[in-house]
């Protein structure tokens, strides 16, 4: 194979110029580490937040990216028993990518064995890229944050993020009764084809709307724009309900001078949910992209770039060009 591959390399904090596409040696495979050759990645706030200069603890020159897709391209003859081959296809996510080491902007990616989740399917690369990340999300908030139940409700803060709207598939499964927000109008219908059972507009207050048609308020709520919005949130949930804090789509994710029995709601619990790859089981990752398949479940809207396209990706997600997820396809000029 090559010595040297296409990859993404962030510079620096700052615009979108700091992203240059170049060419890079292949990452070496060393013990405790697979080498995977990336087919497709999904873009994610946490890179815009890395690229913007918000994120704790990246060192520069970077290669971003914390999810891939792709297939085992190699590993060492040590790891032989971690059930990984050549050819087998993979996710990897998380664990430090793009920030402390190189991450899946890039043709290969070096990732530790624990952090990575084989799979199989015939689905396209553009719709296996658009899962990994996603699903960790929306599944761990749904299970791990929320513990949410058939007949339940659930408020999605944030519905038509690629986390909403995968949550919104899941909760439906699950049996919820589902309410998401946007802040367009025009943006409804991608909701109601996603299974929301009510679909509300919103400009910062929505606690109104949502005890108009359930007063006492909802079981559960994920919040995905953040803290400006979570008082709201909370405002919109029942005694005992329970708020997950996952997503901050607004790139605000602290609280100023926060007293808890001023800010929180009598009764109301808030959880929060980050995760990491190994929270994402393999069973269900698998049944996802089956369900996929089969047309069981929606994912929702995939937009697709090349990886000379990376500028104008990275611009779409910091202004919300666009609705669903980014995939970014490495075979594609």
């Amino acid at each position: 194979m090559a010595d040297t591959m296409r990859a993404v390399v962030l510079s620096g904090p700052g615009p979108v110029e700091n992203l240059v596409v170049t060419d890079r040696p292949v990452p070496v495979i060393r013990p405790g580490w697979v080498r995977i050759a990336v087919k497709a990645f999904g873009l994610n706030r946490s890179e815009l937040h890395t690229r913007l200069g918000m994120a704790e603890g990246v060192t520069f020159p970077r290669v971003p990216g914390i999810e891939a897709v792709g297939v085992v391209d190699g590993l060492d003859p040590a790891d032989a028993d971690s059930g990984l081959a050549p050819g087998v296809q993979v996710a990897t996510m998380m664990g430090d990518m793009g920030r402390t080491y190189d991450g899946g902007y890039a043709a290969y990616t070096l990732v530790p064995v624990g952090q990575v989740i084989p799979f199989s399917s015939e689905l396209d690369w553009e719709v296996l890229g658009a899962v990994p990340e996603t699903l960790q999300t929306a599944y761990g908030s749904l299970t791990t944050g929320l513990d949410l139940t058939a007949g339940q409700t659930l408020l999605i803060r944030g519905g038509t993020s690629s986390v909403g709207l995968a949550a919104a598939a899941l909760a439906k499964q699950i049996g919820a009764t589902v309410l998401a927000t946007t802040r367009n109008p025009g943006r409804a219908e991608v909701l109601t084809a996603q299974g929301v059972d009510h679909v509300l507009v919103d400009d910062g207050q929505v606690a109104e709307a949502v005890r108009a048609l359930h007063p006492d308020g909802v079981d559960a709520a994920l919040e995905l724009v953040g803290t400006p919005t979570l008082p709201d949130t909370l405002a919109a949930t029942r005694v005992h309900g329970t708020v997950c804090f996952t997503g901050m789509l607004s790139n605000q994710w602290t609280v100023r001078d926060f007293y808890p029995i001023g800010y929180l709601p009598n009764g109301v619990r808030l959880t929060a949910y980050g995760g990491e790859s190994g929270d994402l089981p393999a069973r269900v990752l698998q049944r996802f992209l089956d369900e996929i398949a089969a047309g069981h479940i929606a994912l929702g809207p995939v937009h697709t770039y090349g990886l000379d396209d990376i500028r104008r990706a990275h611009t779409d997600m910091e202004r919300g060009h666009r609705v669903g997820k980014l995939v970014v396809l490495t075979g594609r000029s």
